[in-house]
Formats: C-alpha cells, structure tokens, sequence
C-alpha cells in the first residue's frame, strides 16, 4: 500500500489477512470526521478500464457490473498488485459464480492498465432451470396492467430478454406480417419471430399507445412490474409458488413450450437462439416429460377451428371419426 493511502475498508470481500490497525485517540477520531473524506484509490484505473469495455462494445449492465466489483475489490485488496486481489477473491466467503464475476472485472481491469496475473478458475454447477407452467405464466400476466401483459405475452411467446426488448426499434417490428426481429445480446443470435394473431394485436395497440423509436421500458422496470404482478396474482390465488417465478424464467418457459409443441433440440436451440448446443441441453435437462404432466384438451371439426387451435400452441394428438383432438401442455 503507498504511504498515506486510506485504509481498505471492510467490503463484501472478507479479507484473507490483514494487520490489526492502530486505533488513534477518540479525540482524533473525532477529528478525522469532520475532514472532507478521500477520493477512492485507483479511481484513474477504473474508468480506464470502463471506457474500455465500453470502446469494445459490452453491454450496459456488464459496464456496470464491472465498475461494481471494482469498487468493492478496491476496499480489499490492492488493485495494482495482482496476487493480493487473487488472494483477496480466493479467500472470500462468496459462492464461485461471485468469485468468477470478481475475476473476470479484474481481468479487465489488468487488461486496461497493462498488468499481468493468472485469472484464478473457480469450478461451480449451473442449477436446473426452472420452468413455470402454463397456469402460473397466466395468472401473473393477468394480474398485471394491460401494457406489462403485452410485454410479458411477448416474452413468453418469443423468449426475448429484458435488453433485448428494451433495444428493438419499432422498425424491426412488421404487423402486417406479424414479423418481430430481434437482434441477440448476451451471446444470443438473432432471428425472426412470426407472432401469433392475438399477440400481433397486442403489439400493434401498443405501439400505438407508444409512439417513440424505442417503444419499451428498462428492464428494471419490467422487472419491478413483475414482481408487482406476481404478488398480486399469489395473493389473489392462494398460491407462494407464485412468488418464486423471476421474470427471466419466461425465456425457459417459451423454450420449453417449443420443446413440448415440436420436441427438437436444435429447434429449441433456434427458437432461443443459442449459438452452442450445450447451452439448450442445459434447459432441456429440466423438463419432465414423462406421464404426470398435465394437458388442456380441445376438439375440432373444421379447417378454421383448427387453426385458431394451432395459432394457441395446441398440438395434435389424436382423430376419430373426423374429430380431431388437439393438446397443449398446462
């Protein structure tokens, strides 16, 4: 540590090992309050490495996440001396996903200001994603106002991200076709959705509601409207289950609906516009398909109630005698 410094404070990294410091006289300590407080060290360093990633195009969030870890590491350890942020990361009460995410903002941070260290590899288990059914996904979206229901009814139906939806302009969206681009973030590719007519509606009085170039909101904002809206629907149902459904969790589902409607992996992989078959088997591995699930049933007799059976993700499952018998998973 340079001379004079400010002494590290004690952050979400739990130190590994660090001198007991001498505490001055109360009288000094009264003092020390009354002092306009220090600029944090290495402030320079850090916004260096934030206009980094910024010039080679991560995203917003990731710039953010990376600036947040950096402040913390910076009350822990020494940002330009490698093995004591090394130490600092690997000795820290935190799960290795948090570990992972501190390594990779500092290896950032080393990138930016010429800097050589080793990135620590910390192993950890992604969990089995989890996959809302049906009847959960329609009770949220119903409880909540009809501009989140048409933003939530898309999530679930295209398996759009929050950024992602907060990015699309208005011109990638062709209601006469029923057309939705979506340009990939995260890793996603990107791909075109042909919408269904209900939700094409939807769509079309939304944007009309909505005029500007980029017509939907922050994610945050989605966010805390999903929350609201579950809540809302666990209380009006009787049901906690409710509460355990992040709004993230509509991507598994809209892969998993797909899955269930045309059971091909490298469909699923497409309709969520994964770029490695690896990252599909991983949602794949959560469904149940064995003979507990539960199915809404629905009959038709001609071409027109057909359609509007198979525009609502139903599936064929039987005929007799002209009947046709069509299923769709609750």
């Amino acid at each position: 540590m340079n001379p004079g410094s400010p002494t590290p404070q004690a952050g979400i990294l739990d130190q590994y090992s660090r001198p007991t410091p001498n505490i001055p006289p109360i009288g000094l300590v009264a003092e020390a309050i009354r002092r306009p407080l220090e600029g944090i060290r290495y402030a320079e360093q850090i916004q260096k490495t934030i206009e980094k990633a910024t010039i080679e195009g991560k995203a917003a969030n990731t710039i953010h996440s990376f600036k947040c870890r950096l402040v913390q590491l910076n009350k822990a350890a020494d940002l330009m001396n490698p093995d004591d942020v090394k130490k600092s990361i690997g000795y820290a009460k935190l799960a290795n996903t948090s570990k992972c995410s501190f390594a990779l903002a500092y290896n950032w941070f080393c990138k930016a200001n010429g800097l050589t260290w080793e990135k620590p590899r910390f192993k950890w288990n992604l969990n089995a994603p989890i996959i809302p059914t049906t009847s959960q996904v329609e009770k949220i979206i119903s409880a909540t106002t009809r501009r989140f229901a048409t933003i939530f009814k898309l999530m679930s139906e295209i398996g759009i991200e929050g950024e992602e939806l907060h990015q699309t302009h208005r011109n990638q969206i062709d209601l006469s076709q029923a057309i939705f681009n979506v340009k990939g973030l995260k890793g996603h590719g990107s791909a075109n959705y042909k919408l269904k007519t209900a939700t094409n509606e939807m769509i079309r009085e939304y944007l009309a509601k909505n005029p500007t170039d980029y017509p939907f909101p922050r994610p945050k904002t989605m966010s805390k409207m999903w929350r609201t809206a579950r809540y809302t629907a666990s209380r009006n149902n009787n049901d906690p289950a409710l509460l355990k459904i992040p709004m993230k969790n509509l991507r598994n589902y809209s892969g998993a609906q797909f899955y269930y409607a045309f059971p091909d992996p490298i469909g699923v992989m497409r309709h969520l516009r994964h770029k490695r078959m690896e990252t599909t088997m991983h949602y794949l591995r959560a469904l149940t398909l064995d003979g507990d699930a539960e199915f809404d049933c629905k009959t038709a007799t001609n071409a027109q109630e057909i359609a509007a059976l198979i525009e609502k993700g139903y599936v064929k499952a039987d005929e007799i005698d002209g009947i046709h018998f069509y299923k769709k998973r609750k």
